[in-house]
């Protein structure tokens, strides 16, 4: 099976490898990046040893031209490769079709375990086909202000909050047989994205999806939608009731930036508290009354529209962005003000002491005096941090690297309790 026909440009991958039980980068895994031909015969293209971050080098791939993933067609916008991880001690894994879009970097996270015994395990993701390009259910129309549950059994939130996790459930509703994968909030929602629309497309429409992705998510979580049904979830990965969503799968660097920019933002309207179930479809294949068309956003960020123009456009005039006011699992909120050098005070001294303890993971961190000032030192361990996971290296401590400093401290500080 050779997708890859139309390669005539190129695109990036970049992958990371840590082990989930620790919480720590796997260095010396061994990630082989292969493609198969029409015969199902595979070659090793590249050959990559992870280093002391769990990363490997960026490599370029052969990816489709750019053209056919900004307007609909039927020729598969980008490449295929299968990526093999291997590391001694540890159950292999095998990613089938990661996706290769022109010009944008793909970034894989490979979650590997320590092997059992006798038992020879090897974990196999599939990636299906994107959902702009394969064939998938339409949605469901749903109203997209939702009555609230009664208060009895539970407790409705009284106002919009970003969960430290989603709980996915992994086909309709009703499917029993389907696993549920709890997925922290916003590698949920970048993951969503990168299934529901194409890293190439221009920055102000990613940001409108983005948007809409994130305000389907907080009302489902708000409305208590499906817990309030009796299901142990808090969403699906069904295109016909949700969000396309496929566990294990590549992001682009491209929507993981704007979804660190935006995770806590939500679109509503006057006069009521819940984000708006803001459903959407790709507008080529499927007709969207009232709803946003993928492909129509695109053309309308071509054309130079701001993401809430293009938000305004499908969803009213009326509708305007709130934010969160909690977000749940981290220790202190972002205290509004960028941190860069020369600040000083308690906002400098809980970065000081998060980096401290993330360093004990990733030592290429350097550790730091805890006196709350934002010197040379600081600013080297931030930037390090911000090289590590994907952030744009600047060396301040803006929204997004605050809230993902949080985040990697409580993972490794929990990963670390007895």
């Amino acid at each position: 099976m050779n997708n890859n026909l139309q390669a005539t440009s190129t695109g990036r991958l970049e992958t990371t490898v840590y082990d989930i039980d620790i919480g720590r980068p796997a260095q010396g895994a061994i990630v082989r990046v292969i493609t198969v031909d029409s015969l199902g015969e595979q070659n090793v293209i590249e050959e990559l040893i992870t280093d002391e971050n769990g990363r490997t080098p960026v490599i370029e791939l052969a990816a489709p031209p750019v053209d056919l993933s900004l307007s609909p067609g039927e020729q598969k916008p980008y490449a295929v490769y299968n990526i093999d991880v291997n590391l001694e001690g540890y159950q292999p894994v095998v990613i089938e079709n990661a996706q290769i879009l022109p010009n944008t970097t793909a970034l894989q996270s490979v979650q590997i375990r320590p092997e059992i015994p006798e038992i020879p395990q090897v974990q196999d993701i599939f990636v299906e086909d994107h959902t702009l390009y394969g064939v998938f259910p339409p949605k469901n129309p749903e109203d997209p202000v939702k009555p609230l549950p009664p208060s009895l059994g539970f407790v409705v939130l009284p106002d919009p909050v970003v969960p430290e996790f989603v709980i996915v459930h992994e086909g309709i509703p009703t499917d029993t047989s389907a696993r549920n994968v709890w997925v922290p909030f916003r590698n949920y929602i970048k993951n969503v994205a990168s299934c529901e629309i194409y890293s190439t497309w221009p920055q102000e429409t990613i940001k409108a999806n983005v948007l809409a992705i994130l305000s389907f998510t907080l009302n489902r979580i708000y409305t208590e939608w499906y817990r309030g049904k009796g299901f142990g979830f808090t969403i699906t990965n069904s295109t016909a009731y949700d969000q396309a969503f496929v566990y294990g799968r590549n992001i682009y660097d491209e929507i993981s930036v704007i979804v660190d920019e935006l995770f806590t933002t939500f679109i509503t309207r006057p006069n009521i508290r819940q984000p708006l179930l803001t459903q959407y479809c790709d507008g080529s294949r499927t007709s969207c009354p009232d709803w946003m068309s993928q492909w129509g956003s695109k053309n309308l960020g071509t054309q130079g529209y701001s993401a809430i123009n293009i938000l305004k456009n499908y969803y009213g005039q009326d509708i305007f962005l709130m934010q969160a006011n909690k977000v749940s699992g981290v220790p202190s909120s972002f205290p509004g003000t960028s941190l860069q050098t020369g600040s000083t005070g308690a906002g400098v001294r809980t970065i000081q002491e998060q980096l401290n303890a993330i360093s004990n993971n990733y030592p290429a961190i350097p550790k730091l005096a805890v006196d709350g000032i934002f010197g040379p030192n600081t600013r080297t361990a931030v930037t390090t941090f911000q090289r590590i996971f994907n952030l744009p290296q600047t060396g301040v401590v803006d929204f997004a690297t605050w809230y993902s400093i949080s985040n990697i401290y409580v993972a490794v500080t929990r990963l670390a309790e007895p």
